[in-house]
């Protein structure tokens, strides 16, 4: 038989599975309400900046925002919309496509990034500054497996 949770591990495990619903819908609602954009479009206009020539194959990209394919494309149509991305076909496999952030879509990034990053102070950072960081980084980066490497 399985042991339960003693209650330290109980309150670990109820807080961290209130953490994972509440800490993205509040960065989300911050965002939206000073840049307008969704924490969804955020990471991946964030990806692009940091990807070789600003560009990502869509399905590396969903990938690593946690998407479908199809939920990826209706994302990367919306940015397209709006200016801050275009589709290009990709330059080794003509049948695939990438995502490539736009001047316009870097510029949006910039303006987004100082209330995004004082929400996530506020929101994150400052609730466990009495944590040791360098500690809790290490256990969330174990739990969470290594950061996937973008393609050049």
């Amino acid at each position: 038989m399985t042991e339960p949770l003693d209650d330290v591990e109980g309150r670990v495990w109820r807080a961290l599975a209130r953490a994972l619903v509440v800490v993205p819908r509040d960065l989300e609602t911050d965002l939206q309400r000073e840049s307008g954009l969704t924490l969804g479009e955020y990471q991946v206009l964030v990806i692009l900046s940091e990807s070789p020539e600003r560009r990502c194959r869509m399905t590396e990209l969903a990938s690593l925002v946690g998407l479908s394919a199809s939920r990826m494309t209706r994302l990367i149509a919306a940015l397209t919309a709006r200016g801050d991305t275009t589709r290009m076909r990709d330059g080794c496999d003509r049948r695939g496509m990438s995502a490539v952030l736009t001047d316009a879509g870097f510029a949006r990034l910039e303006r987004a990034y100082p209330a995004h990053l004082t929400s996530v102070r506020a929101r994150v950072l400052d609730p466990l500054r009495a944590v040791d960081a360098e500690a809790l980084a290490a256990a969330l980066e174990e739990l969470a497996g290594p950061i996937p490497q973008l393609k050049g």
